[in-house]
């Protein structure tokens, strides 16, 4: 007996996530645990993709390209958002 579904399972809780302002949710460091919004991160735009760093510790928070097929998001290592709640 399967346990699991696909990924289209997550659309309505993804679809949430993804509608937040973004530079407003909380970001916390995979290398040094350090805590606050996205928005107050350093961001660094001048190389092949936009990279935002740590602000203790200048750990890769994630990095954004753009490519043929659409943007790509890789979050560092360890690295967690924390989405607020949407007012509905």
């Amino acid at each position: 007996m399967s346990t699991h579904l696909d990924g289209n399972a997550l659309a309505g809780p993804l679809a949430e996530i993804f509608a937040a302002e973004v530079t407003a949710c909380g970001c916390r460091c995979g290398a040094c645990g350090a805590a606050g919004p996205i928005g107050a991160a350093p961001a660094y735009l001048h190389g092949p993709g936009a990279v935002l760093r740590c602000a203790s510790c200048a750990a890769v928070l994630l990095v954004l390209t753009e490519t043929p097929a659409g943007h790509r998001l890789r979050l560092g290592d360890g690295v967690s958002l924390i989405v607020p709640e949407l007012d509905t």
